[in-house]
């Protein structure tokens, strides 16, 4: 009877010890990934707002050359957000 209580307490042992390897496992991807994330992140902020000043420079220079109006530059804001959605 004793023996089959031993057996019994190592085979718990090893699930909880294979659980906590899990576990570290895991967080240590999840740390990882929200590293990644976060760089990316940082990256867009610094692109964003060039970007968004190129297409404002582009709207003048086509306002300034009279290739569009104020209206045609509206509503191809509209198709981009209707196809964003």
């Amino acid at each position: 009877m004793s023996e089959k209580k031993i057996i019994g307490r190592k085979r718990r042992a090893s699930r909880l010890t294979r659980q906590a390897k899990k576990g570290a496992a895991t967080t240590r991807a999840d740390s990882g990934l929200s590293r990644r994330l976060q760089d990316l992140r940082e990256q867009i902020d610094i692109v964003l707002p060039e970007v968004t000043a190129r297409v404002a420079a582009l709207e003048h220079f086509l306002l300034e050359k009279q290739l569009c109006t104020t209206d045609d530059l509206r509503r191809a804001r509209e198709f981009v957000r209707m196809q964003e959605a």
